[in-house]
Order: C-alpha cells, then structure tokens, then sequence
C-alpha cells in the first residue's frame, strides 16, 4: 500500500514523524514504509468511523461496524420505529452524506426494538401538519402544499436508489407501509423467520404513494401476486417473500440476520469500488430503460471504468493470488 498525502496528514495528526519513524524501524525502508502505510490505514478508517458516527441523529443511528461499512438503524424503538417528520427528513440527510462519504462501500438498514417498523407515524404526523385538516382553507393551496409533501416524502426513499453505494436492508418483524417503500428502494433484501412485509395503505383510506408501487411489481416480476397484496393489505410472511422474491435470504433470528447483512456488506467492499458503483447504476438504468438503450449506457460507463487502476490491481491480485486493496473514492 502506498502512502499517499492523507495517510501522510493523518501521522502527523497523531504526533508520528515520518522521517524519525523510518529511522527506527529496522530492516529495510521498504518494509518501514509498509508498516508506516498499515498504521495509516487503520487511522483512516478510524477517522472514517468518527465522521460517521458524528452525524447526529434523532431518529437514526449511524455506525461503521467494519471497514468501508456503514450500519444505518431505524431508531425510535419506543415508537415502533414509526416515521414522523423528523425521519422523512433525516433520512435523506443521511443517504446523501453517505453518498458522498468516499470511505463507505456498502450501507446496511436495520431497525432497533421489536419491530423493523410500523410505517406512518399518523399520531406525530397528524400533530405536525395540521394545515392538511384545516378545512377551512382552500383546497387547490391544500392540494399544493400536500403535493410538495409528497414530494418529499418519496424523495426520502429515491435517496437510497440514488445512493451510489449498495443498500441492504435486514428486516425483522413488522415491515408495515412506508416500510416495504423503504425496503423496496434497497439494492438487497433479507429477513428473519419472524418477519412479515403488509402494504397497509388501503387499510388507511390511500394509495400507497412512497415507491411501493412503482418498485415493487419490478422486483417480484409478478401483477397477480403485487395487486392481491396491495388491495387486500394481507401479510407477507417470511416464507412467501422469499418465495416471491421480495427477499433473498430468510435467517433465523434478527441478530443472525443483521449479521448476515454485515457479512454480505463486508464481502461488497472488498470488492472494487469503481466496479460496484458501476454496477448499481447500470443494473437501476436497465431496469427503467430498453435493452438497446442500456447496452449503449454501459458501453459509455466502461468507456471510462476500464481505464480504472482498479482493474491493474484486480489482475495483479488474480494472478498473485492475493487480495487486492482498492483506494477511496
């Protein structure tokens, strides 16, 4: 691993003398500079850790549990981690800072307390837009306003489509309503035995409005089995979802599935982060594109990927039979 002018930064932030450190270290300086690049790179990842972690939230927890792997929790468990304002809001603060964040390559979603979530908070929501209940305005403004919430709201879930990195979701329990919006814009799903998914919107007097319909019926390849659940707002248990391709992996328990989605997320950012990027945006372009149209996209992708020294340092490690090391973004 080379050293390069951040790890450079870093030591001198810790008090380490490049020089002086050299000096001291026996053996070649080759081999100083190696372990001189090792330390480095455990300074970054620290340094990756404490800008994460610092992003403070009221209804999210933020965390880099491994190397390049951000772990983002639902958190207001005494709420069922339902959605009020505060989240639709929050989320997309924190998708986009992920986003940008060059030391994270694979994004974990999970949600903390008994359930993963139990969609809208129609209580909190209810509280804070009272304008949306105020009869006595008019409602083409009524209908402007709401429009824009809409809007926001959807926005809230699209960040984690346009989140350049890979998102898994690992879901336990309930995934009710605006949660199987959420988990539906993740790249991966999984879940525990006990987990079942409901699109409760029509239950509520509303069409689901936030991305499940649009995204799901893509996922699950499948009209007959999206509009059944959709108009009768029946549970989706674990079972059927994998059946159904809604996830792709059923573990037994919420901690065994948690942590299946960090190992797979691991596994992820191991891999070159120009590939993977790559990727997501050309497998979400197909989705929504034809055939021809996609080919060429790719095409001007690789055009510019394939000149990436991560494809030198992917050869190079193929034929070492080693394990290639990839720099940030």
């Amino acid at each position: 691993m080379a050293l390069n002018s951040l790890n450079v930064k870093l030591m001198s932030k810790h008090g380490i003398n490049l020089s002086q450190t050299i000096a001291e270290f026996p053996g070649t300086i080759d081999l100083a500079k190696n372990r001189l690049a090792a330390l480095a790179n455990v300074m970054t990842q620290r340094a990756c850790a404490t800008q994460s972690t610092q992003l403070n939230y009221q209804t999210l927890a933020v965390s880099v549990p491994n190397p390049h792997v951000a772990h983002v929790e639902l958190n207001r468990p005494e709420k069922g981690n339902a959605m009020n304002l505060t989240f639709w809001r929050e989320m997309v603060e924190c998708f986009k800072s992920l986003g940008a964040n060059g030391d994270i390559r694979a994004i974990v979603v999970s949600g903390r307390g008994k359930i993963f979530t139990g969609g809208l908070d129609l209580v909190s929501l209810t509280q804070e837009m009272p304008d949306f209940f105020d009869t006595s305005k008019d409602i083409g403004r009524r209908a402007k306003s709401l429009r824009q919430t809409i809007e926001q709201f959807q926005q809230s879930f699209t960040q984690i489509e346009q989140c350049p990195q890979p998102v898994i979701a690992a879901v336990h329990s309930a995934c009710v309503g605006g949660g199987v919006d959420l988990v539906t814009a993740c790249d991966v799903r999984f879940c525990s035995a006990d987990a079942y998914f409901q699109v409760k919107e029509v239950d509520l007097g509303l069409a689901a409005d936030v991305g499940t319909l649009q995204r799901l019926p893509k996922i699950v390849g499948n009209g007959s089995f999206v509009k059944d659940i959709c108009y009768t707002a029946r549970k989706v248990y674990s079972q059927e979802a994998l059946d159904m391709g809604i996830v792709s992996r059923v573990l037994a328990t919420k901690d065994s599935c948690v942590e299946a989605a960090l190992n797979t997320a691991k596994l992820i950012a191991e891999k070159s982060p120009v590939a993977v990027q790559a990727t997501k945006e050309s497998i979400n372009y197909s989705r929504d594109h034809p055939v021809t149209d996609s080919l060429n996209h790719v095409r001007l992708i690789n055009q510019c990927m394939l000149q990436s020294e991560d494809v030198v340092k992917s050869a190079e490690a193929m034929l070492n039979k080693e394990t290639a090391v990839y720099s940030k973004l």
